[in-house]
């Protein structure tokens, strides 16, 4: 069975990248470009497994993530933020937050596929 994956990211390149390595892994991908398409997205077509920027415009990536924990029908998606925001006050507030991983840019393609096969097994 094929798992899905949101990625939620504004910038195209990666969300191009992210999608293509994604799916040559086998993975089905889909991508939305701001928070606030997240959550309606989220909410209509729950994912197996999201890809969270932090830096996000409507709804910052910390948003997401609280909206995501406080819906009963959410609250147990795997989250992988990816952000270029890896400070430890950053990857504490998400933790904090309940967020399932960390991954900072730049990335390995290997680091993500291996982060997003392991939410999904756990």
């Amino acid at each position: 069975m094929t798992s899905n994956v949101l990625i939620a990211e504004d910038e195209p390149h990666l969300v191009e990248l992210l999608t293509f390595i994604l799916e040559r892994e086998g993975f089905a991908a889909a991508a939305v470009f701001d928070g606030e398409a997240a959550v309606d997205r989220l909410r209509a077509e729950p994912p197996d497994v999201m890809i969270l920027d932090l830096m996000l415009p409507k709804l910052d990536g910390y948003e997401v993530l609280k909206t995501v924990r406080n819906d009963t029908r959410l609250s147990g998606l795997p989250v992988l933020m990816l952000t270029a925001k890896g400070q430890d006050k950053d990857r504490k507030v998400a933790e904090d937050l309940g967020v399932d991983a960390f991954i900072t840019k730049p990335f390995s393609n290997r680091e993500v596929v291996d982060c997003i096969t392991g939410l999904i097994r756990a």
